[in-house]
């Protein structure tokens, strides 16, 4: 695998945040693995660990919220991809607003949006969530460089990674 490993750290996604309620709970974390993978329709896959609380609530969930950050944001990536939510709750304190389908937005996002899941899909040690966006929003005044991998490796996960 040192051949990939190469190919891998050169990668600097963006980071998110992805939420999700189902049965009376709620949980959310910090995620690297996502991206656009359909033009028409447009279509978005996060990937969650199975290891990970949110997981636990997503695959109950009927929608998901996923967020970005703005570099500036690094308290927040760091209480929702450094804590469990086995143990924590992340929400206490967070500004947060009931969206589509009982989704969980967080107010101070530079952008947002909520999708339906589609269907999952495993990949590995994650399982791909393909959502169908119904509804999204955001800052426009929000200009500033959003949080990447490489400003959120300090970041110790919450949860074991394997």
């Amino acid at each position: 695998m040192a051949g990939m490993d190469e190919f891998v750290d050169r990668l600097n996604p963006e980071m998110y945040v992805v939420t999700a309620a189902a049965g009376g709970e709620r949980a959310g974390c910090l995620v690297g693995f996502a991206s656009q993978c359909s033009l028409r329709p447009v279509r978005f896959v996060v990937w969650l660990s199975e290891l990970n609380h949110t997981f636990r609530v997503a695959r109950n969930a009927d929608v998901l919220a996923v967020h970005l950050l703005g570099r500036e944001q690094y308290g927040l990536a760091e209480l929702f991809g450094g804590h469990s939510g086995d143990r924590t709750d992340k929400f206490q304190d967070v500004r947060l607003r009931e969206a589509y389908g009982g989704a969980l937005v967080l107010e101070d996002a530079p952008a947002w949006f909520v999708g339906r899941i589609l269907t999952r899909v495993g990949g590995g040690d994650h399982i791909g969530f393909v959502l169908d966006p119904v509804e999204w929003g955001g800052h426009e005044a929000h200009d500033g460089p959003l949080l990447r991998l490489s400003d959120a490796v300090t970041i110790d996960p919450g949860h074991p990674v394997d």
